[in-house]
C-alpha cells in the first residue's frame, strides 16, 4: 500500500514586517540626529496637511502640486518616542501573523496603501487648515483590520492587574479589537478633548485593512482552486 507523504514546506521568510520596523525606527532616529531646524523642515515638507475641503487653496496645498506623495511620506514621521513605540509594538503584534497569511508583498502594499488612504481621510476630515498629519497609526490600523479579517477566531494575550499580582489571560481578538474600534468612533467625535490625534485615520485605515484582507483571501482561494483544477 502506498501512502502519499505531504512535502515538508518551510515557512516563507517574513521580511516585510522587520523591514517596515527598521524603516520607521531609522527615519525617527535620523530626525533626532538632525538639528531642530532640520526637523521642522522635514515635518513641514513631508507631513500631510489637513483642511483639504475648506477652500480651493487649502485643497491645492493639501492634495495638489505633488503633495499626494506626502500621504505616504507622512507614515515615516513621528512626533516623539511614545508615538513611535506604540506603532512599532502594534506593527509586530499584527503585522507578523498577517504577513504569514498574505505574504510580504501584499503586506507592504496594505501598509502603504492603507496608510495613505487613512491619511487622505484625515486630510479631508480635519477642517482646521494646515495641521500636520504624521505617523504610521493609520497603516497600523489597517494591519489590525486585516488581522481581524484573517483570524476572526484568534485570541490575544492581555496582562490584567489583580491586586499585587499580574495575570496573563487570553481574550478573543474580536472583543479587544472591537473595543478599540468603538473607542476610535467615540474619540472621532470628542477627539479634541483627547489630544491632537487623527482618529478618523484610524477608523478608515482599519476598514481598509479588513476589506483588503478579505479580498486577498478570496483571491488566494480562487487561485488555489484553479491550480487544483476545481
Amino acid at each position: 500500500m502506498f501512502v502519499t507523504i505531504p512535502p515538508r514546506r518551510k515557512a516563507s521568510l517574513r521580511w516585510a514586517t522587520p523591514l517596515l520596523f527598521a524603516i520607521l525606527w531609522g527615519s525617527f532616529t535620523w530626525m533626532l540626529l538632525a538639528g531642530e531646524q532640520q526637523q521642522q523642515r522635514l515635518l513641514t515638507e513631508w507631513g500631510a496637511l489637513s483642511g483639504g475641503l475648506t477652500s480651493p487653496e487649502a485643497w491645492r496645498r493639501s492634495l495638489g502640486d505633488g503633495a499626494l506623495l506626502r500621504l505616504v511620506t507622512a507614515l515615516g514621521l513621528h512626533a516623539d518616542w511614545a508615538h513611535l513605540l506604540g506603532n512599532l509594538v502594534f506593527l509586530l503584534i499584527f503585522g507578523l501573523p498577517a504577513e504569514r497569511s498574505m505574504g510580504p508583498w501584499r503586506l507592504l502594499l496594505l501598509f502603504v496603501a492603507g496608510g495613505a488612504f487613512a491619511n487622505l481621510a484625515a486630510v479631508l476630515a480635519i477642517s482646521t487648515p494646515d495641521r500636520l498629519i504624521i505617523g504610521a497609526s493609520g497603516a497600523v490600523s489597517a494591519l489590525m483590520g486585516a488581522y481581524l479579517a484573517l483570524f476572526p477566531g484568534a485570541r490575544l494575550g492581555v496582562v490584567v492587574p489583580l491586586g499585587l499580582f499580574l495575570q496573563f489571560v487570553k481574550v478573543p481578538a474580536p472583543l479587544l479589537i472591537g473595543i478599540w474600534a468603538l473607542l476610535q468612533v467615540v474619540f472621532t467625535f470628542i477627539g479634541p478633548a483627547f489630544g491632537a490625534v487623527a482618529w478618523s485615520a484610524h477608523l478608515v485605515g482599519f476598514a481598509f485593512g479588513g476589506a483588503f484582507a478579505l479580498g486577498a483571501r478570496a483571491g488566494i482561494a480562487r487561485r488555489l482552486r484553479h491550480q487544483r483544477g476545481y
